[in-house]
């Protein structure tokens, strides 16, 4: 009996870790999933903290500086000849603190290009989170296309192995000859060689989108919304009425805070003409480990103020402001360039979206057609009206059909999710 029961729950929690691994998801479920698991967005994040650390390292070097110290000195009964007289060196301890603060306008460029280069990890962490939900949108896309592909290839598939059964039969009581089951044959082959490859796409498309969303390899998806569903004409459309912004690009972002870092490089090699304060203030004190009255030289407090003024340098600080003015004017070059660029990418965007839509809607009714015509040329050929060429031709332009729709399907995927990226927008489907 005990034996039972140990089985019937090592059975049980099998079921439960299998239960364990399938995940359920909709495409906006799987895009927050992959915002809170994707191991590329963890490092886009830690990159962020990392310059907001690189920020405070800056800020601090205009902070006071304090340390302290201790130093314990041990003479072994050293005297000091001094001609008429010896003095003893006693052992002595001498501890204190130093506080220092360093100012000058070259720090102060600094922290601002840090503030830049934080404002630039942000920009881009924003960034992988667009390009890591557009990733998981394509292969959401792909994955339902190729499910729906895959299907329709079965579907095919079926249709010819109960053609071939039939032609198989006619040959057994005369009515056919074998080539025609032959032909027949090899077209079944053929239709099962297409679902096996598309089986095939399909789980490596599984496959990249477990990767995508940070889920073990063994991890079993299920895809709650449909590719009718998410493809509607208004929600693809749609798009193509929004304005375009450059100030709302990603790409754009960065471009412009390049040319607010290259600008700050001017400013921080000219400050390399200017002086730099530094002021102290430094407390000693020195205890003799001896009864005997000995000379202390060191004095309690100490406070001191240097200024360092650059005179000449060879010319090389001149050089370094005009090699900053000429990165500022080629980055200046690129920006107006890339606004250009940009306003030029989305007029091609939107024109590509229309075109593989139109094209996607005519592709879906040439399938609607071919797939009639070879339910109808089946439908002929067992009432021994056509032959059985005309099945394989009409099974080889349902497949280039099936085909060309698949590609225009995620031709119109593609070209929504590009112009969405560009325009910086995130649809619902």
């Amino acid at each position: 009996m005990r034996n039972r029961i140990i089985i019937f729950m090592a059975i049980l929690s099998f079921s439960f870790a299998n239960a364990q691994e399938k995940i359920s998801l909709s495409l906006e479920d799987a895009q927050k999933y992959a915002l809170e698991h994707n191991r590329t967005l963890k490092n886009a994040s830690l990159e962020f903290q990392k310059a907001e650390a690189s920020r405070w390292q800056s800020i601090a070097t205009m902070l006071p500086q304090i340390s302290a110290s201790a130093e314990y000195d041990n003479m072994f009964g050293y005297k000091m000849d001094l001609g008429e007289f010896q003095i003893s060196m006693p052992n002595s301890i001498t501890y204190g603190a130093t506080a220092s603060v360093a100012l000058s306008g070259a720090q102060v460029v600094a922290v601002q290009i840090k503030d830049i280069s934080k404002k630039m990890a942000d920009i881009s962490q924003q960034q992988t989170e667009q390009q890591v939900t557009d990733q998981v949108k394509t292969l959401y896309y792909s994955a339902l296309v190729l499910e729906k592909t895959a299907a329709l290839l079965e579907e095919n598939l079926k249709n010819l192995q109960k053609l071939l059964v039939f032609t198989q039969k006619s040959v057994d009581v005369g009515m056919a000859e074998q080539t025609d089951a032959d032909i027949i044959s090899v077209q079944v082959a053929s239709m099962k060689t297409n679902v096996n490859a598309t089986r095939r796409s399909l789980e490596m498309a599984y496959n990249s989108l477990r990767l995508q969303l940070g889920l073990d390899v063994d991890t079993n998806i299920e895809l709650t919304q449909s590719i009718d569903e998410l493809m509607g004409v208004d929600s693809s459309l749609a798009i193509l009425n929004s304005s375009f912004d450059p100030e709302n690009n990603f790409d754009f972002q960065l471009m412009q805070q390049n040319l607010q870092l290259a600008k700050k490089q001017v400013s921080a090699q000219k400050w390399a003409y200017a002086p730099s304060l530094t002021a102290f203030y430094q407390y000693t004190q020195k205890e003799y480990m001896s009864d005997e009255a000995t000379m202390n030289s060191t004095p309690p407090n100490m406070f001191g103020v240097s200024l360092s003024i650059p005179i000449f340098s060879g010319g090389s600080r001149k050089k370094a402001v005009k090699e900053a003015a000429l990165n500022f004017q080629q980055q200046l070059n690129t920006y107006e360039d890339t606004r250009e660029s940009l306003i030029i990418q989305h007029r091609q965007l939107v024109y590509n979206l229309k075109s593989n839509f139109e094209t996607y809607e005519t592709q879906l009714q040439n399938l609607k057609v071919v797939q009639r015509l070879f339910d109808n040329i089946a439908r002929k050929y067992e009432q021994g009206v056509a032959s059985s060429l005309d099945v394989t031709n009409a099974g080889s332009d349902l497949i280039d059909a099936q085909n060309s729709y698949v590609q225009a399907l995620l031709q119109v995927v593609n070209a929504r999710i590009e112009l969405e990226q560009l325009l910086n927008v995130d649809n619902e489907n």
